[in-house]
């Protein structure tokens, strides 16, 4: 697995994804998901989460 990525045009800033992160590695800039490439732990749980589909790994 990989750090997963956060398309920025498809984010509609719902954050379900940072209450889905275990590690606490997404937060949110403006409206938009950030993921912190140190924090992360690659375990696909923001991918699941996104209703969007904005996030792949």
């Amino acid at each position: 697995m990989a750090i997963p990525k956060i398309d920025k045009d498809e984010c509609t800033g719902c954050e379900e994804c940072v209450e889905a992160c275990p590690a606490e590695a997404i937060s949110m800039k403006g409206d938009i998901a950030v993921i912190d490439d140190d924090e992360c732990t690659e375990c696909g749980a923001c991918v699941d989460a996104c209703p969007a589909e904005a996030i792949s790994e």
